[in-house]
This record gives C-alpha cells, sequence and structure tokens, in this order.
C-alpha cells in the first residue's frame, strides 16, 4: 500500500466527488422501488414513511454525517474513504437479497450512514484541495456527480420497469458495483495538505497541553454559530424540498395524473439531465466569474416557480414538463451547490469537517420528519397541500441566501478563514489542484 502511487488533481476530485453519485443514486434507487416494496412486504404509507426516514435522504445519512464529520477533522480526511464504502457496501448487499423486512430497513440504515460520513467530508475535501480561482468549479463536480446519479439511475429503472422488484434489485447491483470500484480507485487518495498543516498546529497545541473539542468549540464560537444559522437557512430549507422530491416524487407525479411509472421515471430523467448540464454550464462555468449572489438568486427563482407552477396551475403533461425544466435547471445553479461551497469557505480547517457534519445532520433530520408524514399528508391532502409547505421553504431560503450570502469569490481558504476569526495573517497553502 505504502508503495502505491497516489492520485491527485482533477483524479482526485472525480474520485472523491462519486460519494455526492453514490448518495443521489441510493436515494433515487429506493425512490423507484418503494412502491414494489411495499407491495412486497404489504407496507402501510407509514412505514413506507419510515423507511424513507431512515434511509440517505434522511435519518440514516443524519447519524453519518454525526459520526464522519469530527472523525474527518481529527484523523483526516482520507480515513473516511478506507472505510465508508465498505459499510455501504453492506448495506446494499441486504438490500439487493432482502427477503425479510429486516433486511431492507438494515440495509437501508447502513447505506444511509456510510454516505452520511462520506458526503460532508467529500465537500470539506474537495475544497480544500482545489486553487482558490476554481473552488466553485471544482466543488461543482460534486454537485455534477450528484445530479448526473439521478439521471442515470431514473434512466435505469425506467428500462427495468417490466423486471419488477427484480429490476429494483439490479439498480441497487449496479450502485454496489460502483461503490466497490471508488473505494479501490480511493485506497490511492492524497490526504488533504490543508488539513496535514492545520493537524500540525493540532498536535503541537496538544503537546503543550491544550486540548480541542471540535463540536464544543463549533457550537460556543459566535462566528460559527453565524455561519450554521446561515447555512441551516439555505440547505436545510431547501433540502425540506429537495429531499422530499428525491424519495416521493413518483407518487407526487402519480397524484397529479400520471399513472404510468415509465412516465414517471422519464419527468425526473428530464430533471436530473438540466441538472447536470446547469451544474455544468451554470454553477461550475460561472460560480468563480460572476457574483455568487445574482446567480444563487436566479436559481432560487427558478425552484421557487416551479413549485407555484404546480400548486396554482391546472395540471397537464406540458406543466409537468416546464415543472421538471424549471426545477432541474434550478437545482444545477441552487442551493445544494452554494451549500457545499460555503459550509468549506466559512469554518475554520479544524472544525471544517464537524460544522459540516453538523449542518449535513440538521438538514436530514428536518428531511426525516416530513418525510416519515409525506406519503400520508400526500395521499390525504393532496398536491396542493405538500406544495404550500414546499412554497414557503423555498420563499425563507431564497430571501436567507440573497441578503446573508458571503463575499467569498476568489479568496484562498487562509484569507477567508483570516477575516473572519482574526488574528495573524497566514501563509497560503499550496493548492494542488491544477
Amino acid at each position: 500500500m505504502t508503495n502505491t502511487p497516489q492520485i491527485g488533481g482533477w483524479k482526485a476530485t472525480v474520485a472523491v466527488s462519486m460519494s455526492n453519485y453514490i448518495e443521489a443514486g441510493s436515494i433515487i434507487a429506493l425512490a423507484t422501488s418503494l412502491t414494489l416494496w411495499q407491495e412486497y412486504f404489504g407496507f402501510s404509507n407509514l412505514v413506507v414513511g419510515l423507511i424513507a426516514a431512515l434511509s440517505a435522504n434522511a435519518f440514516g445519512a443524519a447519524v453519518g454525517a454525526m459520526i464522519g464529520g469530527p472523525l474527518g477533522d481529527r484523523y483526516g480526511r482520507k480515513f473516511i474513504y478506507t472505510y465508508d464504502l465498505i459499510l455501504y457496501m453492506i448495506g446494499t448487499a441486504l438490500v439487493i437479497f432482502a427477503v425479510a423486512p429486516w433486511m431492507l430497513v438494515v440495509g437501508v440504515i447502513l447505506t444511509g450512514i456510510a454516505v452520511g460520513a462520506g458526503v460532508p467530508v467529500a465537500w470539506t475535501y474537495i475544497a480544500e484541495e482545489a486553487p482558490s480561482e476554481q473552488r466553485a468549479r471544482h466543488v461543482g463536480t460534486a454537485q455534477f456527480a450528484w445530479s448526473l446519479a439521478p439521471a442515470l439511475v431514473f434512466l435505469l429503472a425506467t428500462v427495468v420497469v417490466p423486471l419488477g422488484l427484480l429490476g429494483s434489485r439490479l439498480v441497487f447491483a449496479h450502485l454496489f458495483v460502483i461503490a466497490f470500484v471508488t473505494w479501490w480507485i480511493r485506497r490511492r487518495l492524497s490526504e488533504s495538505h490543508t488539513w496535514k498543516k492545520s493537524n500540525e498546529a493540532r498536535l503541537l497545541e496538544e503537546a503543550s497541553g491544550v486540548k480541542r473539542r471540535n463540536y464544543r468549540e463549533l457550537l460556543t464560537n459566535a462566528t460559527n454559530l453565524k455561519a450554521i444559522l446561515f447555512l441551516v437557512g439555505v440547505y436545510a430549507l431547501w433540502n425540506l424540498v429537495a429531499g422530499q422530491m428525491g424519495i416521493f416524487m413518483p407518487r407526487v407525479y402519480e397524484s397529479s395524473g400520471v399513472g404510468s411509472s415509465a412516465e414517471q421515471n422519464l419527468l425526473q430523467v428530464l430533471l436530473w439531465t438540466l441538472t447536470v448540464v446547469a451544474t455544468y454550464f451554470g454553477f461550475m462555468k460561472y460560480g468563480d466569474r460572476v457574483d455568487r449572489r445574482l446567480l444563487y438568486g436566479i436559481g432560487a427563482v427558478l425552484g421557487l416557480a416551479a413549485w407555484v407552477l404546480l400548486v396554482f396551475v391546472h395540471v397537464t403533461m406540458p406543466v409537468l414538463i416546464l415543472f421538471a425544466a424549471l426545477w432541474g435547471i434550478s437545482a444545477g445553479i441552487g442551493a445544494q451547490a452554494f451549500y457545499a461551497l460555503w459550509a468549506a469557505e466559512m469554518f475554520a480547517t479544524r472544525c471544517r469537517a464537524s460544522a459540516q457534519g453538523v449542518l449535513f445532520f440538521v438538514a436530514r433530520i428536518v428531511v426525516g420528519l416530513l418525510s416519515y408524514w409525506f406519503p400520508t399528508l400526500l395521499a390525504e391532502h393532496g398536491v396542493a397541500f405538500v406544495g404550500a409547505i414546499m412554497i414557503g421553504a423555498l420563499v425563507a431560503a431564497m430571501v436567507i441566501g440573497i441578503v446573508w450570502a458571503p463575499d467569498t469569490r476568489g479568496k484562498s481558504l487562509e484569507q477567508i478563514e483570516q477575516e473572519r476569526y482574526g488574528g495573524p495573517a497566514k501563509e497560503p497553502v499550496e493548492q494542488h489542484i491544477a
């Protein structure tokens, strides 16, 4: 292992970004199979909501984030990548071969914990290794992978619809294979140079008797608390909407009159394909070049317009296509991409992954609480009722992001840290991604 050539640069960015592909793929794989599992095991709507709440979409990922964040700060970013996908593959295998409810539930929980541990550290690693003038472009790669997975998984799910539950098992099997290949490649990742420098300082402090407690420091520092509140407002509220869409959107389409599973999946293929396009040609191309407040605002307005259309306009297939297009473009340049960027920029290196763990935990808990009741609310009250909840959350996230967006574009992480926390000027850490 010590003689294995290490990978860096864009190869490292892509390898780390696959955490997002696997996370999003897991959510969509479960979303496209929930009805089939419900029929197979005879679940009620509340049990379906519980499984969704325990998954990578909510509580499972929340627990993983709280575990992975501090471990990533304490032992290094690469430490997480040594183990997270092993746990993920165990969970996925349980789902693939599930013949009893406990196998499905345990598998869903394990995959959730694994991706929850990996995704926040992935955003941290990419931001730390990226050049200051290309940070949005590199962080956008994770967003690109996150949006590519649903497009491909929904397409694959459409192809295997005739196979029923066997087809859904095959969708999870493809995620198992991708996880194994990604884990194998990640064995050659180098550690984050920014973390190594920060860790050296930490070790010196501990040798002199100074003990740091990541969560205590994170939650008692006023600068950290302000950043947490801002990012919860931006991401947790937006993700409240996106989380329900990721796992329950086929049911929303069904409630809107689209009874065909193939048509439901194809609408999602359109939505996520446009997210891929918008991520590349919008966020990755312009996130380092234009006013981020403006770009964020455009994405927020488009996402809000999509749900206003769905709730207040008579639903027809052209309306649903327009809805998918508006939300797809919005998601590519919207809250999640900026959250991943800002969450890495707004915290000191020593607690950066822990902060993302807390934020991811809060966001997924919020999603999980609504996910438990969402199928029942949708069935009993319809699209207009749940849509009003979605619109309220999107309006709040839009206002918070536009008003309090930080001015960090083009600045090194060291410069941002100095500006936010004060103290003597720090020499910039050499960036290793060209």
